[in-house]
């Protein structure tokens, strides 16, 4: 085995920088339960502005972020749509439903091919003793499709249905940090189209920890409520807000690089057929159905050679590029994947 491996699971298993490490050691503290701490008041200030509304809230998790924005929205006993493999119904462990009382229905999982006549089709009014629709949830990008980006003018589109039939429209924006520089649409043009956003830190911008709600005022109000509900509230957390100022300012525009290394790991693995869609930002999904290799075959095969390859299934696996993946690593990760491939 390599002496060092290369972690492609996730944008998640990085690790604070040097600059990073400093400004969490030096970050001005309070009680945020009091809504006292310095930095993370100027986190909130400074996400709530760059997408266009008015508030926002720092919270442990996306998972978090997420199910407190869906509370809300969607009130104990009403429906949310989303996609058959949205994180919010699909990584959260029950979660709307445990926490929120929300009742979930799924239009087929089509990743970033969203059809808003679909989507418009399944709305349920109210009446008829059927349980209505009360939001639309999607996610940018989505992560089971491999990073896909959903088109600004299909979200603009899901806008005029959430309008027509009077629901609220919520983004999963856990790596919508991709989505922004992958396609140049401005943060505020994103935010612009929804009611809620969740925000993370930790996937592709190297913060240890961390997401947030983006809302209107009146609804941080209600949410900084449900996160203490939750278990969500927090002391002096200015120590972790800092490293998701620092990640903000240094690493969101980099992203582009682990973008341009995500294709270069596509191209080395598509002669194989295991492609399993076209790769637009950091992630390279693959389709093992039609390979004498299963995922978790791959993964082992790939990790005795030093490359850690994550399994989402029988037939199913991901490469993840990340700012601990340099070209020197992208490079030493396609060899090895061809010779498993190829063997």
């Amino acid at each position: 085995m390599a002496d060092v491996m290369i972690d492609l699971r996730s944008d998640t298993v990085t690790r604070p920088t040097a600059g990073m490490r400093e400004a969490m050691a030096t970050a001005e503290v309070g009680d945020d339960v009091y809504g006292e701490d310095p930095t993370v008041n100027a986190l909130e200030a400074e996400v709530a502005a760059l997408f266009g509304h008015e508030a926002a809230l720092f919270c442990p998790t996306g998972s978090m972020a997420n199910q407190i924005a869906l509370q809300l929205l969607v009130s104990p006993g009403n429906e949310l749509l989303c996609d058959a493999d949205a994180h919010v119904v699909t990584y959260e462990i029950g979660a709307a439903a445990a926490y929120g009382g929300i009742s979930s229905r799924t239009w087929p999982a089509v990743g970033a091919d969203v059809d808003p006549d679909v989507v418009a089709a399944m709305v349920r009014p109210d009446g008829y003793w059927a349980v209505p629709t009360r939001a639309i949830a999607v996610e940018q990008t989505h992560n089971r499709s491999g990073g896909g980006v959903i088109p600004l003018d299909v979200l603009r589109a899901l806008r005029g249905v959430a309008d027509s039939a009077g629901v609220a429209l919520h983004c999963d924006g856990a790596r919508i940090w991709h989505a922004h520089v992958a396609d140049g649409v401005p943060l505020a043009t994103y935010g612009g189209l929804f009611d809620t956003l969740s925000v993370c830190l930790s996937k592709g911008l190297g913060a240890p920890v961390g997401s947030l709600v983006v809302g209107s005022a009146e609804q941080i109000g209600r949410a900084r409520f449900v996160r203490k509900r939750m278990g969500g509230g927090m002391r002096q957390a200015g120590v972790l807000a800092a490293a998701g100022r620092y990640a903000l300012a240094h690493h969101v525009e980099r992203l582009a690089a682990d973008h341009a290394r995500a294709a270069r790991l596509a191209e080395a693995v598509a002669p194989f057929g295991v492609l399993a869609t076209a790769v637009r930002t950091n992630i390279v999904p693959l389709d093992l159905t039609k390979s004498s290799l299963d995922a978790p075959a791959l993964a082992a095969a790939a990790r005795a050679r030093g490359v850690l390859v994550s399994v989402l299934g029988p037939r199913t696996a991901r490469l993840v590029a990340h700012m601990e993946v340099d070209d020197a690593a992208v490079d030493r990760a396609a060899t090895v994947l061809t010779e498993v491939l190829r063997a």
